[in-house]
């Protein structure tokens, strides 16, 4: 059992729960504890023990049931006269004997061993359970069944008739179990790999050419990466550094023991939360990318505590309000209907954030742009774009648009990108995350 319950610790990591090495180690205590002639309590011993959140109990729920989940194999009840048919060697087929007296319980820990030897817990595609299925009846002595069977075809009497009936029979119900049991083996190791799959090449997909129905799975990812970036940058730190020693504070721990250093103290550095503006452009010109745009900026709102969004069209509004107070799909759509799909006037957008924001930038600022610079031959105001620099630590700019498309039309990005620390392409998600974390690993605060 102690095989398993690591097969099953696979499967709940395969489906998102994570099961670290001090949880396995609790939940093989919890099954010593409890046992496992209670399913129930099995269960719930261990879904106290390894799941953490309402949606990994959701998870648990399902993996426990798929993985534990036995169909019987159904087999007519044994025929004393079908045994005494059976050629001499019968007894050297194991497969044969259990099938002639039904023998349910065998082959169901026959086929649980086939499948660890055969493999089975590392199936990845789906076109692999056949290949899976086969080998599993392989180990199980598939060829000195057929061998008996054939045997039984061969000889001419009623007797031996029925027993090739009843091994075909047999056969059959071996071959709808194991294509039974490789389908759950690929539901609980390789469904989720299958979602990552997707969920990879959603991420190289340019955000102008998703697929409306991936909405969701876009989420979803987006969440993620936006949480993975805020876990490294956005939490104060403190961070000890190594081998200078903190005289003052160690001599002051050491006075109750007699002046003796029990207690050794490092030096700290305190890492202060860094402070992100982001003005995202979701005017009509960018409208394929600005939902996805407008949804980072959302992910991103939930996980770092201090940040200022804003959205522009041909004006600029914040939108800091929407994004803490409602869910993605109602944030957006109310974005998107507040300064959303208008024409484009970076000129008037950008005095609009100076009258609301430009006194509260300052060196630990950094400030993210995420439109395509086109401006529809207004003025662009290179003097707002300058303030902005001089008082931010860091202006980054990422245009959904390729580099070569920065000089044509309205495009004022090759004038405006004097004023950046960063300009970048950025037309994926991968490529948004990417980027993303380069420039706060570069120009937030250490």
């Amino acid at each position: 059992m102690q095989r398993t319950l690591e097969n099953f610790l696979r499967a709940l990591r395969a489906v998102d729960v994570r099961v670290s090495p001090a949880e396995a180690i609790d939940a093989h205590r919890a099954a010593e504890t409890v046992g496992y002639a209670d399913r129930e309590l099995f269960r719930d011993a261990l879904c106290t023990t390894l799941a953490k959140t309402a949606e990994e109990v959701a998870r648990f729920e399902v993996c426990f049931d798929t993985y534990f989940r036995r169909d019987e194999i159904h087999l007519p009840p044994p025929d004393e006269s079908e045994a005494e048919a059976a050629p001499g060697d019968a007894a050297d087929s194991e497969l044969a004997q259990m099938l002639l007296s039904s023998d349910v319980a065998g082959l169901e820990q026959a086929m649980e061993l086939a499948g660890e030897r055969a493999g089975a817990a590392d199936i990845r595609l789906s076109s692999q359970r056949n290949l899976v299925a086969r080998r599993m009846l392989n180990e199980m002595g598939l060829a000195g069944l057929d061998r008996m069977i054939g045997e039984a075809q061969r000889r001419e009497d009623a007797a031996s008739a029925k027993l090739a009936a009843r091994l075909a029979k047999g056969r059959e119900a071996l071959f709808e179990e194991a294509g039974r049991y490789v389908a759950r083996q690929h539901d609980l190791y390789a469904s989720e790999t299958g979602r990552k799959l997707r969920e990879e090449l959603l991420a190289e997909e340019k955000l102008t050419a998703v697929d409306p129905n991936e909405m969701a799975t876009m989420q979803a990812l987006v969440r993620r990466m936006a949480k993975r970036l805020a876990s490294q940058y956005s939490r104060q730190q403190h961070r000890a550094k190594r081998g200078q020693l903190d005289v003052r504070k160690t001599l002051r721990r050491a006075v109750p023991h007699g002046g003796v250093p029990f207690e050794i103290s490092w030096k700290t550095k305190t890492i202060e939360r860094p402070k992100i503006v982001a003005l995202c452009d979701v005017s009509g010109s960018v409208a394929a990318a600005a939902q996805f745009l407008l949804l980072f900026l959302y992910s991103l709102n939930e996980v770092v505590e201090r940040m200022d969004g804003f959205a522009f069209s041909d004006r600029l509004v914040p939108v800091g309000d929407i994004l803490d107070e409602e869910e993605a799909d109602v944030a957006i759509a109310a974005v998107l209907k507040r300064i959303g799909m208008r024409s484009t006037d970076y000129g008037v957008a950008l005095q609009d954030f100076c009258d609301l924001h430009l006194g509260q930038l300052d060196k630990r600022t950094t400030v993210i742009i995420l439109g395509d610079g086109r401006t529809n031959y207004v003025d662009p105001r290179l003097d707002l774009m300058r303030a902005i620099n001089e008082r931010s630590r860091a202006v980054i700019w990422l245009n959904p648009e390729p580099e070569t498309f920065w000089t044509r039309g309205d495009s004022e990005m090759e004038r405006y990108r004097r004023f950046c620390h960063v300009v970048k392409t950025c037309n994926t998600l991968k490529g948004l995350e990417r980027i993303i974390d380069d420039v706060l690993r570069t120009y937030l605060p250490k």
